[in-house]
């Protein structure tokens, strides 16, 4: 195949007129047949008036050798010749498993788990899966209840269920790294093959949307079901055995809230035990540390959802506000990624960044607040979202130890749940900027209340908002010690020189975002194995992935291994 990068249309063009393009490109004469197809696709807003869509082709002419002959005549460095990588599976000199062979139990079935889960069930490898949430269908309920009633599900929420925190959020599907050896483009085909968007092979951006992910996500399970694998929803792992260093069994308890789903303890043999188990997993956390698993504290961030009308953040990256004008150019929703350092060294970034979206209260634990930002494929809400935080570590924290993150992000987010009594706290950044400097001036303490009346919205405009029957205006800038709230309006005031509006009245901040990665990293060598044999810490929870798709990859790396060792065997 040829590669073909940086084809040039006008936004809104009909990519069929790349055709024309590529022939000139590749100085085709007029009867030269061929069949190409858009590998990637871009828009370049770089210039306000002039946005253009920018596109990667992939053409195929008669034969390979004359594909290569034409790129080395050529001599374009935008016009290259190659195969898309693609990661695939090889079973090939893998024993059959034999009847007494234990079968390998995965912690966790968000996409470091479901991609671990899927990759081992096709190698015929019948491997368990424990998720303590439940299964879509009735996750989707319990989530409901909780927006509309404020009855949290500690085991079935938007954190823990089938799908995994991914399943409540934008669906981003994008990652910082490169796709050496073609993992991530094997995660996007598998998510096209149970039913995602085709588009999500092209876009630079790809995203599914929290409505299509869980048709998604259901369909994997099946497919994981269908090749002999097996998932226990409402079953947590409690308990690891280890037997001479190495795993030998896990101990599991299973059963919903319900009078009649009683609970059911169970004891599981095992020599291979994945953790995928997710960043909220703070009593597995707690477990393994009492079973020595060797473990570390870890950087991470803490701040806010901000909040803006999507129309001003179109106007700021496209010049263009009109959304009829947008449909016609065919432009998605304009997303913006914002860094800063501060005077003081401190990093301010925007996170998950979900335009056309929705800000959630992804609380998992009784009298503890968290949120997170949602988006629907269609991004086609009226506000856009996203976390503005801080990075911390250790020297943040009250103490030293392992959990000493764990132990911030709970002191934070109780006092999240405290400052408006468990409903989700908001405040306009003008309100937020003007009280904490008033504060600091006069040296006051955590005692000053959020004024209602500086904004214009309603209850109901309120609730909307966060999507929940349960937001109120609350005292946010009391929140966060006064480092780093100095590091947030710092770092928002410099995000306003690039965004015009970015701190206007019509800016809202709600909090508080603490989940943005794992506060602990389970140690793991360069087999991904534990120091206590038969364990793979794998993903966002373990502390080596950021997002569905740099956790889908490690969960297949993690498969991987297990396989490798198993054909050494």
């Amino acid at each position: 195949m040829i590669q073909i990068t940086q084809l040039h249309l006008s936004a809104g063009t009909d990519p069929k007129c790349l055709e024309t393009k590529i022939r000139k490109n590749l100085r085709l004469k007029t009867g030269d047949s061929f069949v190409w197809e858009i590998l990637r696709h871009s828009v370049d807003a770089r210039k306000k008036g002039q946005l253009l869509d920018v596109y990667t082709a992939g053409v195929r002419l008669q034969n390979e050798k004359r594909e290569r002959a034409l790129v080395q005549k050529l001599k374009n460095p935008n016009i290259t010749y190659g195969e898309p990588s693609v990661w695939r599976p090889d079973f090939t000199g893998l024993p059959s498993p034999r009847p007494e062979q234990k079968r390998p139990v995965i912690v966790g079935f968000g996409p470091a788990g479901i991609f671990a889960a899927y990759v081992l069930a096709e190698a015929g490898q019948r491997p368990i899966v424990l998720e303590r949430g439940s299964r879509m269908d009735q996750r989707i309920s319990c989530v409901m209840h909780f927006r509309e009633t404020g009855v949290l599900n500690p085991r079935s929420n938007i954190q823990f269920g089938e799908g995994g925190a991914g399943t409540f959020s934008d669906g981003k599907l994008s990652c910082g790294s490169g796709d050496s050896g073609g993992y991530q483009r094997y995660v996007l085909e598998t998510f096209v093959r149970a039913g995602a968007p085709h588009d999500i092979l092209t876009e630079q951006l790809p995203h599914i949307g929290t409505d299509l992910l869980r048709g998604v996500i259901v369909r994997l399970r099946k497919h994981i079901e269908e090749a002999g694998g097996e998932i226990r929803f409402d079953t947590c792992m409690t308990g690891l055995e280890i037997t001479d260093g190495k795993v030998s069994a896990v101990r599991t308890l299973s059963g919903t809230e319900s009078a009649d789903d009683p609970q059911k303890e169970e004891r599981i043999e095992t020599d291979t035990v994945i953790l995928a188990v997710g960043h909220s997993a703070r009593d597995t956390f707690r477990m393994l540390y009492s079973n020595n698993v060797p473990m570390q504290a870890k950087n991470f961030a803490v701040g806010f959802r901000v909040s803006h009308p999507q129309a001003m953040i179109n106007e700021a990256r496209y010049g263009i506000s009109d959304p009829e004008r947008m449909k016609e150019l065919r432009l998605p929703p304009a997303s913006y990624k914002l860094t800063y350092h501060t005077k003081e060294g401190r990093s301010v970034y925007s996170f998950c960044m979900c335009p056309g979206g929705y800000v959630v209260n992804a609380s998992s634990e009784p009298g503890k607040l968290a949120v997170n930002g949602m988006s629907d494929y269609a991004r086609d809400s009226a506000r856009a979202n996203s976390a503005i935080v801080i990075g911390v570590g250790p020297d943040d924290f009250a103490d030293g130890s392992v959990f000493g993150g764990m132990h911030f992000q709970e002191m934070l987010e109780t006092r999240a749940f405290e400052l408006a009594e468990g409903k989700v706290p908001v405040e306009s950044y003008g309100v937020f900027k003007s009280q904490y400097e008033h504060a600091s001036e006069h040296n006051l303490s955590y005692n000053n209340n959020s004024d209602p009346s500086c904004s214009t919205l309603s209850q109901q405009e309120l609730d909307g908002l966060c999507l929940t029957d349960s937001a109120a205006f609350a005292p946010l800038h009391t929140l966060l010690p006064g480092e780093l709230t100095e590091a947030f309006l710092e770092g928002m005031e410099q995000f306003e020189t690039r965004i015009r509006g970015f701190t206007s009245e019509e800016c809202y901040v709600i909090g508080l975002e603490s989940r943005t990665s794992s506060p602990v990293r389970i140690l793991r060598d360069e087999t991904r194995e534990s120091a206590i044999a038969g364990l793979y810490p794998t993903g966002e929870g373990a502390g080596y992935a950021g997002g569905i798709m740099s956790a889908a990859t490690d969960g297949i790396r993690t498969a991987e291994q297990i396989l490798k060792n198993l054909k050494g065997r």
